[in-house]
């Protein structure tokens, strides 16, 4: 068995493509585009990067972007008191804060300062809280993206055995929750847990987001099982490696997501369509991609 491949990239494309017509159509109506407020402070190279794609993905579908590049050794109240200003800015839609910040500054705090209706990633206690009670508004932007890439290959949930290798709010937890409300049973592995191997090899889907290179050996995939790689990392050459063995893992699984090129595009993609939904462009309940 060789596993196919989950094309993040052109699923990525397809949404993004039908964001950009939803905003002509609406700027045709006389309604103003988007505005997604991005925060990055500091000058960390690898943010520097995610904060500039998140901005061309903006210019390309025609949301407005708004940029706000602070000093490394901002005071928290300051960067509280943008936030604050940005809620009741009535031209923003949605705010990114880009993370991780520096020392001084609580992320925890500073999430919980973000307006939740402007909370596009998705990480603030009250969209998270909605996603447990399975009332979901804005959501978590990689847990929902590869939920869309789940669905783009019809992927059977109910009856399904999903494991998750990484407990992070911004991945683990919410991605347990997405996969609750889709049916399938969910075992969530952490640092804590006692033998990783034997909880990988039950898993009919596999979510892995750990960030360590090859944590997770091809030997362990079941035959047949749908691996989700969401590590990546810059190894000593340059090259990039993502949590699970890939060659290996390739030979047992089903279906495998690429590194690059599998889950990254479509946190992005899912950044714009939750802009879009914080502009009030899509009803919460609406499905208004055709794949969920």
């Amino acid at each position: 068995m060789t596993a196919q491949l989950i094309d993040g990239k052109a699923v990525a494309a397809e949404l993004k493509a039908h964001i950009r017509e939803q905003i002509k159509a609406k700027i045709m109506e006389g309604k103003r585009p988007p505005g997604l407020a991005v925060i990055l402070v500091g000058e960390d190279p690898a943010s520097s990067i995610y904060v500039r794609n998140k901005r061309e993905a903006c210019e390309q579908v025609g949301i407005h972007s708004i940029y706000h590049h602070l000093s490394a050794d901002i005071k928290e109240e300051e960067l509280i008191a943008l936030i604050h200003a940005l809620n009741h800015d009535k031209k923003v839609d949605g705010i990114l804060l880009q993370l991780p910040l520096p020392r001084q500054i609580d992320a925890n705090k500073v999430l919980d300062c973000i307006d939740p209706q402007k909370d596009v990633d998705g990480f603030h206690a009250y969209n998270l809280g909605r996603l447990a009670q399975r009332r979901p508004l804005l959501r978590s932007c990689t847990p929902y993206g590869i939920m869309l890439l789940l669905d783009h290959i019809h992927q059977q949930y109910k009856g399904k055995h999903a494991v998750i290798v990484g407990a992070s709010n911004i991945v683990g937890r919410p991605m347990a929750l997405e996969l609750l409300i889709a049916g399938s049973t969910v075992t969530v592995c952490h640092r804590f847990t006692h033998d990783l191997p034997y909880f990988v090899r039950q898993a009919d889907i596999l979510v892995s987001a750990v960030g360590k290179p090859e944590i997770i050996k091809g030997e362990w995939i079941k035959e047949g099982a749908t691996v989700v790689d969401v590590g990546i990392t810059r190894r000593e050459d340059g090259s990039l490696a993502g949590d699970v063995e890939f060659e290996a893992a390739r030979k047992r699984a089903a279906w495998i997501t690429p590194v690059p090129g599998g889950v990254g595009p479509m946190t992005v993609a899912v950044l714009l369509h939750n802009t879009l939904r914080a502009a009030g462009y899509i009803n919460s309940h609406q499905d208004d991609f055709g794949l969920r």
